[in-house]
């Protein structure tokens, strides 16, 4: 039976003695451990990175507690299955209930669970990797207590390896060298369960290789590693590697690559947020004004998966980073905005002109403030042809629209009416 449960489930503490890191919340006497041990724990949110021990400490209070414990994953649960643990709990005295990444709960969710914790029916303990201030409801949140948990260690980990060699009822009759850590702690990014998940493959890997002696370098873990999983860290080298060939995909025209990257980050847990809003930003950064269409999907896009998340957040950014990738590119805002930028930098706050001042107050006319000012729309074709900019940096050019077909338009429109004036 031992064979079939993963190392890190194996591994698992069930007291919060055997945790790795967190002293600040289950040391003796910190504010969790007391709470535990009194029998008096509110709901609360374990906000901190993966693998540090949130699902753990949920399990550990719940033996502590000794009370029925139902576990959700907001991955895959919707109002429904909230809903029946609910009419569970209420025939039951001081159930738990766990929700892994409760982030991704969509508002609806989350006030599914408001009154329940209001009434005392639950007591409600929500992991999160994200900010609960910005990804759980207010009215929810102000009910639960937040604990932030801190990032393990160099140390931690490495005595967790060490453990898990000595210590685990399969492991420890293996002939198990670890002589070199450095690529198990690097590739699993800090997470526990990773950095586990990772030992137990490379040592049922080099098992079959090797009969003799299991010995574990940095040269195997990382052609194992490379071999046999999809190398994805929230954190760390990969997670911006991977968004970095997701954005030059679509930039390059790329459907098909977009797409792969686009499932690499979703199987690899990527926040659909972030994807999300990489995709809004790349909307503007890279099209533009060649599709103003694009910046409207990609903002439709952030509000639905944020309403709906995984799974069927996947099919909504695939449409939108295919659409990207098939459209005409324009980084025209982009620069102009940065040389705009960069000017003000170097002139500081130039005068206005006098014509474009506000002129609320008798004093202010006195001083010819908005004098002279030509009201567009008095003129032909509503084009005044006035200088708007201050007089030291008079005729600059920011915005030079780009060769696609709908910023094309755009230069015709601006040279008919300014003639050579910005060099279009």
């Amino acid at each position: 039976m031992n064979e079939v449960i993963p190392l890190a489930e194996r591994l698992r503490p069930v007291t919060l003695d055997k945790l790795a890191g967190q002293q600040h919340l289950t040391g003796l006497g910190s504010i969790l451990r007391t709470a535990i041990e009194k029998g008096k724990v509110p709901s609360m949110i374990l906000w901190g990175p993966p693998g540090v021990g949130k699902t753990t400490i949920a399990n550990i209070i719940a033996n502590n507690l000794q009370v029925p414990f139902y576990q959700l994953s907001a991955i895959s649960s919707g109002v429904k299955d909230v809903r029946d643990v609910l009419e569970n709990a209420k025939k039951q005295v001081g159930a738990v209930l766990f929700i892994d990444e409760i982030h991704r709960f969509n508002k609806g969710q989350q006030d599914a669970l408001l009154g329940a914790v209001e009434k005392g029916i639950i007591t409600l303990i929500g992991a999160t990797t994200e900010n609960p201030s910005f990804e759980v409801n207010a009215a929810l949140l102000s009910r639960c207590q937040v604990y932030v948990l801190k990032p393990l260690s160099k140390e931690d980990l490495s005595a967790l390896l060490f453990h898990a060699i000595k210590d685990d009822i399969l492991f420890k009759e293996l002939p198990i060298e670890l002589k070199e850590t450095e690529a198990l702690l690097r590739i699993s990014g800090g997470d526990a369960r990773k950095l586990l998940n990772l030992l137990e493959l490379c040592v049922n890997t080099l098992n079959e290789r090797h009969s003799k002696k299991i010995i574990i370098t940095d040269e195997a873990v990382m052609q194992i590693a490379q071999q046999k999983i999809a190398l994805y860290d929230k954190k760390g080298e990969q997670h911006y590697d991977i968004i970095s060939a997701f954005i030059k995909s679509m930039r390059g025209s790329d459907p098909n690559a977009a797409v792969y990257y686009l499932a690499r980050m979703i199987e690899g847990g990527e926040d659909v947020k972030f994807i999300a809003r990489r995709m809004v930003i790349f909307a503007s950064e890279d099209i533009g004004n060649a599709n103003a269409n694009a910046l409207l999907l990609a903002n439709a896009t952030f509000d639905a998966v944020t309403k709906i998340g995984y799974p069927e957040s996947r099919i909504i950014l695939s449409q939108c980073a295919i659409y990207l990738a098939s459209s005409s590119k324009s980084n025209a805002s982009y620069r102009a905005i940065n040389d705009a930028i960069a000017l003000v930098n170097k002139t500081g706050d130039l005068p206005l002109p006098l014509h474009l001042r506000n002129a609320p107050t008798k004093l202010m006319k006195q001083m010819d403030y908005g004098k002279d000012y030509q009201y567009a729309h008095n003129f032909e074709n509503s084009f005044a042809g006035q200088e708007y900019l201050p007089e030291q940096i008079a005729g600059t050019r920011f915005y030079n629209p780009g060769k696609t077909p709908r910023e094309e338009e755009f230069r015709r429109f601006l040279k008919n009416l300014w003639k050579e004036k910005y060099g279009y």
